[in-house]
């Protein structure tokens, strides 16, 4: 560990520790004090919800936009009279594209602000850091991203999709297109290094070979020597696990390599419409994507979804996956807490399975087990317009596997 970031982290240490003594003594009058498990204040007419962000950083580029999915989120709700007869106030914090801020801002949004659910997160880095923060105090977070699975607890819930119902259709689409060979490129964090170890273990088992495995720091720009590597492989496909702004450079690379989607197609689980958009269609123009919602997905529900985020944030701007996943789990905390008939974490948790809600990607029901929900797999094309359009799907939603139990190939992984 460098200097800078012993002393970094130590400051934090001692920041954390100074608040939660701040906390433990009562900040006002009359207050009592807050701690481990601490209910949200539902002592007024509104209930606070924490929005955790990267609203700065490398990882801005995806999260801004699910920031303002949520905000959509809680003002129809707001608009329709609240839950439980209160309405909800968001606070809203910037992670800042850095891990321990996440989980200061998690332990500030529990104890200082008094939410009763928090709504955020995106990489598995930042995930894992405020896991602890969300256990020690017995709250809630709704995580809305795709992730590496492998990772269930108590205190979160994941409406973005796991292993089984992202990676694993993936992989099976380009087997069913009779890619024999690929390459792996990610992010060097937790999720790509977890997802590609996953990804190895699906490929022997099915006729598969990696050709190869890089990884590049959280918003590198450099992908000329990866790109080369990539190339010279003569990889039936590449798999792509980087997130955030890198996924810029490495396009931009890409293509000046002379490599396409005719000759060797990638297929991408972190880029959505609003990642296209920043890194340009002349990059991505028929690269393919694995999610469980895009922008063209048909249904009433999508449509009224896409009117009124365009409405309230501009007409040019597309929706996606992470951010629909932001959305829908809004309404999902709303039902549980209803049915529930209470703020109260605990109760909130034992309403929660069964839970549905006709979401923007089609129906999704709370699997209570796992606190996952069941989503159905799309895979989707890159247009030169821009768009992602789908040209697969399971039929049906899929129930959540995180731990890859119905998978004999993945015995060991956890």
């Amino acid at each position: 560990m460098s200097r800078f970031r012993g002393r970094r982290v130590a400051a934090c240490a001692a920041m954390l520790a100074a608040a939660l003594t701040l906390a433990a003594c009562g900040s006002k009058t009359g207050e009592k004090a807050a701690g481990p498990g601490a209910a949200a204040d539902t002592s007024g007419d509104t209930v606070k919800v924490g929005l955790l962000n990267s609203l700065s950083g490398t990882m801005a580029i995806s999260e801004v936009t699910v920031r303002d999915s949520l905000k959509l989120a809680v003002e129809e709700i707001n608009a329709a009279g609240g839950v439980l007869g209160k309405k909800i106030q968001p606070v809203s914090e910037d992670g800042a594209s850095d891990w321990p801020t996440f989980a200061e801002k998690a332990e500030k949004l529990i104890q200082q602000d008094k939410v009763a659910a928090v709504f955020g997160c995106w990489t598995s880095a930042s995930r894992k850091a405020v896991k602890p923060v969300f256990e020690k105090n017995k709250a809630l977070l709704f995580y809305p991203v795709q992730y590496e699975g492998l990772e269930q607890s108590p205190y979160i819930f994941y409406t973005g999709a796991t292993t089984n119902q992202q990676i694993v259709p993936g992989l099976d689409y380009l087997k069913s297109q009779g890619k024999t060979s690929i390459y792996l490129v990610g992010s060097d964090y937790v999720f790509p290094r977890t997802a590609n170890k996953i990804i190895k273990a699906y490929a022997a088992a099915n006729g598969m070979t990696v050709l190869g495995e890089d990884y590049a720091p959280l918003g590198s720009t450099e992908f000329g020597t990866i790109v080369n590597k990539v190339k010279a492989s003569k990889a039936a496909a590449v798999f792509n696990t980087l997130n955030g702004d890198s996924n810029v450079a490495f396009f931009k690379e890409y293509k000046s390599a002379g490599l396409t989607a005719a000759s060797m197609p990638v297929v991408s689980v972190s880029i959505a419409e609003e990642e296209v958009k920043s890194i340009g269609t002349q990059y991505l123009d028929g690269q393919l994507t694995a999610w469980n919602y895009y922008q063209t997905t048909t249904g009433a529900a999508n449509d009224k979804f896409v009117k009124a985020y365009k409405a309230k944030y501009g007409a040019d701007k597309p929706t996606s996956d992470p951010m629909e996943a932001a959305y829908t789990s809004v309404y999902l905390w709303k039902a549980m807490v209803e049915k529930a008939g209470t703020f109260d974490v605990e109760k909130v948790k034992a309403a929660s399975d069964g839970i549905t809600f006709d979401a923007p990607e089609g129906k999704v029901t709370v699997d209570g087990a796992t606190q996952h929900i069941y989503k159905t797999a799309r895979i989707g094309k890159v247009g030169a317009d821009g768009l992602i359009t789908e040209v697969w799907n399971s039929g049906q939603p899929v129930k959540p596997d995180p731990y890859l139990k119905g998978y004999p190939w993945a015995t060991g992984l956890s």
